[in-house]
């Protein structure tokens, strides 16, 4: 038996996932997270700490999917996507509390 078959993976031979196949969809996930919980005013201020952290995250995650997806490991556009929704969201959130707090 080949090892593929004992580990159960479901894959083929020689397939290998990358972590940073998932850099970029997760990094959409955080930004859409963060751009609801900045813009929509009914969230807005039960989420705005979470859609600071959540924006600061999908901004690094996105550019981080970025990097993997030209060296050929990755989604190019959702990376993309992910850092631009990330930084809307951050900017939106850190613009809300500083238009709070000043």
């Amino acid at each position: 038996m080949s090892e593929s078959s004992v580990s159960g993976s479901g894959g083929g031979v020689g397939r290998s996932d990358s972590p940073g196949v998932g850099l970029g969809p997760t990094a959409v996930v955080l930004g859409v997270f963060s751009v609801a919980g900045a813009w929509v005013p009914a969230l807005a201020m039960v989420t705005l700490p979470l859609a600071i952290i959540g924006g600061a995250l999908g901004a690094v995650l996105g550019a981080m999917g970025i990097h993997h997806a030209r060296r050929g490991v990755g989604r190019l556009w959702a990376a993309i996507a992910g850092t631009a929704l990330g930084v809307v969201g951050f900017l939106g959130s850190t613009a809300v509390i500083w238009s709070i707090g000043g």
